[in-house]
């Protein structure tokens, strides 16, 4: 099992990187992680769960499958909507946070035991830290998961912070000796420089704590999708590429799949409406909760802006959620988001309907008029994660371009209902002029490669019993 000191230490980035080199081995290897907090999902057989593990699944070979992240807890304004097993379960969503983890713990518990039951190496990540004394006695995403597997854990710090020595010796002191005992190895990631430099640091703490030095991961750049939104995908901006801002609204979803789209335009993240001005192209990406972005859209003064630079032509791209702010008349007879009116750029009415759907889906762009013509004829792989159902309004405004009210445009309004489009080599080489230069697999293979040179791996080997 794999922990961190902190958020975003590098738990998911080394279980992947583990997954591939265990999987080029040959070992029977899958992910898993019993609670993952997250709004940026992926659709598999079964319904919905963190892109983590879906990334995980990918570099082990497999196909993923909701037993390799049972929970799935998705924050919204004012609480959290809970996955259970790859769907919603609105009991459990509107119970108190302390008291649902025992309810929930058997499905933690029986995906666990299934996935041990088929495959000789399960590669489990922890969630936060296990080091939070006020949640642990609620925390069903670490030691106890620990304790079902009877795992050895090796704690993840991120270096690149600074403090690393310190993360790691106090999250080892807080825990209870029975886990201190569980903690046999720990991995120092993101670092900069000469790793010479760092010692005596890792003597010191190793003869302090008993844990042993498993290695040290170089900063790496990568494209690979972030299941945090801690860790937005930026780069520095380079010349002659597009800049494409992108609204991080607080609910924002699915920020993974702009990960390729990093490889070929400059993306900011827009957080102040001053930041819209001379973008190329803008993008209201996925909303976890419609009603409330659009009202913080609207309380930060984004909407006027936006509206004149509509007026001027500027592409604007909305995904999901952020296709549902475009439109029109925002309609919630279930209580399931709410009710409002969005922008008003498209000719659309969303209704929310009580079901989400949850859908993989393949979909082909009939004639797409105006900026959006290159678009015409491409096909790209998508998926539905949503309870807003598209109703068009006003034809005669407005042009169908995938089926199933999954595309709309109007002039250069592009609104999409399906996730995927800007992960897509093809259609970003059609809006963008270029394609990515890595594709997902080879950025895995290329990570796992860094790993195999950094990480003492007979020492993981022998702690997960791999001869």
């Amino acid at each position: 099992m794999v922990q961190g000191c902190t958020s975003s230490a590098g738990k998911s980035f080394i279980v992947t990187a583990l997954a591939r080199i265990y999987s080029r081995r040959g070992v029977s290897v899958a992910p898993f992680k019993g609670q993952n907090m997250s709004n940026n999902a992926r659709v598999v057989d079964g319904g919905e769960i963190g892109v983590a593990q879906w990334l995980q699944a990918r570099a082990a070979r497999l196909r993923a499958e909701t037993r390799m992240n049972p929970l799935l807890i998705k924050p919204e304004a004012g609480g959290s909507q809970v996955i259970r097993n790859g769907v919603v379960d609105v009991e459990a969503s509107r119970s108190e946070w302390r008291g649902r983890s025992v309810r929930l713990w058997p499905a933690v518990q029986d995906a666990l035991r299934s996935l041990l039951n088929d495959f000789d190496l399960v590669l489990i990540e922890g969630a936060g830290s296990p080091a939070e004394t006020n949640l642990a006695a609620s925390d069903i995403a670490n030691m106890k998961v620990a304790d079902e597997a009877d795992a050895p854990v090796i704690l993840a710090a991120d270096i690149d912070r600074g403090g690393a020595f310190a993360h790691l010796y106090g999250t080892c002191a807080l825990l209870p000796e029975r886990h201190q005992k569980r903690v046999t190895g720990y991995i120092l990631n993101k670092f900069r420089g000469d790793a010479e430099l760092l010692e005596p640091a890792p003597t010191d703490l190793t003869a302090m704590t008993g844990m042993a030095h498993l290695g040290t991961l170089p900063y790496i750049e990568h494209d690979l999708p972030d299941e945090d939104n801690a860790s937005l995908i930026a780069r520095p901006s380079r010349d002659g590429l597009a800049r494409v801002v992108i609204v991080r609204w607080p609910t924002i979803s699915n920020l993974d799949e702009f990960a390729q789209l990093g490889q070929v335009a400059n993306i900011e993240w827009a957080e102040h409406p001053s930041q819209l001005s001379g973008a190329d192209v803008i993008v209201l990406p996925g909303s976890k909760h419609v009603t409330s972005d659009l009202g913080w859209f609207r309380a930060n003064g984004f909407e006027a802006p936006l509206l004149r630079m509509a007026q001027a032509g500027t592409p604007i791209i909305g995904i999901c959620g952020g296709m549902q702010i475009l439109g029109g008349r925002i309609v919630d007879p279930h209580g399931v988001d709410g009710s409002g009116h969005g922008l008003g750029l498209l000719p659309l009415t969303t209704v929310f309907d009580q079901e989400k759907l949850v859908d993989n889906t393949r979909l082909r762009f009939s004639e797409v008029p105006g900026p959006w013509l290159p678009l015409s004829g491409i096909e790209y792989d998508g998926y539905d994660i949503r309870h807003g159902r598209i109703i068009p309004t006003a034809e005669d405004r407005t042009t169908q371009v995938l089926p199933n009210n999954a595309g709309f445009v109007s002039n250069n309004i592009l609104g999409i209902a399906t996730h995927g489009l800007l992960e897509n080599s093809t259609a970003l080489g059609a809006l963008f002029g270029s394609t990515p230069e890595e594709s997902l697999d080879a950025a895995i293979d290329r990570i796992a490669d860094v790993a195999e040179e950094h990480l003492d791996l007979p020492a993981i080997d022998q702690l997960a019993g791999i001869s």
